[in-house]
């Protein structure tokens, strides 16, 4: 892997894609035996997200939904600290298992501010998924559930992550260098 640029910055090697391969199929095994007869709802958060879900669901044998969310908190290579809700759900949660999958939680404002709102569905779970969860960024309190990687608070993108909506059409994550 070499290094790549994005827009006005360079970024060097982070994550293969073999790497982060391995992580979502041992995430999907874990998540197909603990939800076996439970029929959960996965809850995608776009936009970075999007590559994320696919790549799991595809190996989720296990019924389940998975809907789209598009919640914003970013703008360049820092966040914006409002969040917004501009695509809503079409499904009703009450008494269902979901499992939110974000692409990364950096300071867990986004989730902190949207999760009382997805409690108010009453459903029967709420779980978290994330390929990226930055501990030392994190400065609300949101449980992570399933983490594929534990990162230093780093920027990074490919993989659906981006700077400022460019560098998320990678197979592998990159480093600001």
């Amino acid at each position: 892997m070499s290094n790549i640029k994005v827009l006005d910055k360079e970024f060097e090697p982070y994550l293969s894609e073999q790497t982060i391969q391995s992580k979502i199929s041992e995430l999907a095994i874990e998540l197909n035996k603990e939800y076996a007869g439970k029929r959960p709802i996965f809850l995608s958060i776009l936009n970075g997200s999007f590559l994320f879900t696919a790549d799991l669901f595809k190996q989720i044998t296990i019924e389940a939904e998975v809907c789209f969310i598009k919640l914003a908190s970013y703008k360049g290579t820092t966040s914006s600290g409002n969040v917004i809700t501009s695509i809503g759900l079409d499904v009703n949660l009450s008494g269902r298992d979901i499992i939110i999958l974000e692409d990364i939680i950096d300071t867990g404002k986004t989730l902190h501010h949207f999760l009382p709102q997805l409690a108010s569905s009453q459903p029967s779970s709420i779980k978290i998924a994330v390929l990226l969860n930055k501990t030392e960024a994190l400065a609300y309190p949101v449980k992570v559930d399933y983490a594929c990687f534990d990162i230093p608070n780093k920027f990074v993108v490919g993989y659906g992550l981006d700077y400022d909506g460019y560098g998320r059409n990678t197979k592998a994550i990159y480093q600001l260098k």
